[in-house]
């Protein structure tokens, strides 16, 4: 793993970071555009972190932090690079951003039907809890 480079996301990398995600990422979202991924970028310059492999993005986490709440989002492992060790890395990575920030607790955002992701989750030390409900309002 120590070929394994894990660095924030610049403006520069958007449109292979949307890229990305088409391959990679379960789902789709509100913000998965360009614009979207810029503000993310612009307000928070190290929340978008990337794990590349010889030059090629093969991962990434979103690690928000909004002075309160800890919030993880968008880990991605590309197919080809899976059960490498990129996930953990990235979350080790996250955890290292919040704790140096004085956060307290990660919430993890992990689609109910992406069985895959739930292991991975599991194996980092994370649990479900049942008793929440995420509500959304699209703006």
């Amino acid at each position: 793993m120590n070929d394994l480079r894990i660095r924030h996301a610049a403006l520069s990398d958007i449109d292979a970071v949307l890229r990305f995600w088409r391959t990679a990422a379960e789902g789709t979202s509100i913000s998965d555009d360009h614009d979207g991924v810029a503000r993310l970028i612009s307000r928070d310059p190290e929340a978008l972190l990337l794990a590349e492999r010889d030059g090629t993005l093969v991962g990434t986490v979103i690690a928000g932090f909004d002075g309160w709440r800890c919030s993880a989002y968008r880990l991605a492992v590309h197919p080809d690079h899976r059960r490498q060790g990129i996930a953990a890395a990235l979350l080790d990575a996250t955890a290292q951003r919040f704790a140096a920030l004085g956060g307290r607790r990660v919430d993890a955002m992990v689609l109910e039907r992406n069985e895959r992701a739930h292991h991975a989750w599991h194996s980092a030390g994370y649990h479900r809890e049942d008793h929440w409900r995420r509500w959304v309002k699209p703006l």
